[in-house]
């Protein structure tokens, strides 16, 4: 079957976000696998314990990722204005994971471990570092989401024009099972 040129486009488009995503997971891949190999130091922290805060921050960037599947198939029925309400709900709840992710670190600071410098340790050192680059890209997320939102105020999407939500929403959950890999890898890495 013979692909016409927007249907060319858009799978191109689809691969460009697929390749992202591949390289972003071996970033974190490597992070993890040097998290592992750090570990056997004897400097490591055998006792951190991952403030809870965190478990909260994880439900909250889960449900942003169901709230982000729901707008998608409300755009795809048609109902446009809860299209745009669940584009609103998912916006809350990251920033709301973004705001949990701070405490968690104020929490961590609270508990004399920093990033760097004598009171820092390579266990919590890692743990910045892997949290601030998953931020990082959760801030790209925000941004991805805020071209979509605007783009829905002025509706350009449709339930046949849906490739930027979909794109969208494939990135986000990316970013959400990272974090929840993430999350699990440091909560139960021994």
């Amino acid at each position: 079957m013979e692909l016409n040129e927007q249907q060319k486009q858009n799978r191109s488009k689809k691969m460009m976000v697929w390749f992202g995503m591949i390289s972003m997971a071996m970033t974190f891949a490597g992070l993890t696998s040097a998290y592992v190999v750090s570990s056997t130091r004897a400097d490591w922290l055998s006792n951190f314990e991952l403030p809870q805060v965190f478990t909260f921050s994880t439900m909250v960037i889960l449900f942003s990722s169901a709230s982000f599947y729901w707008a998608k198939k409300q755009l795809q029925q048609g109902r446009l204005g809860s299209f745009k309400q669940g584009l609103f709900l998912t916006l809350a709840l990251t920033i709301g994971f973004v705001v949990l992710q701070f405490q968690g670190f104020n929490q961590i600071i609270a508990s004399g471990y920093y990033f760097t410098g004598a009171e820092s340790s390579i266990t919590t050192s890692f743990l910045y570092v892997l949290v601030l680059l998953h931020l990082a890209h959760v801030f790209a997320g925000l941004i991805v989401l805020t071209v979509v939102l605007i783009r829905a105020s002025l509706n350009k999407y449709s339930p046949v024009q849906t490739l930027g939500v979909e794109l969208a929403e494939l990135f986000w959950h990316f970013l959400d099972f990272l974090w929840l890999y993430l999350y699990l890898f440091v909560r139960f890495y021994e």
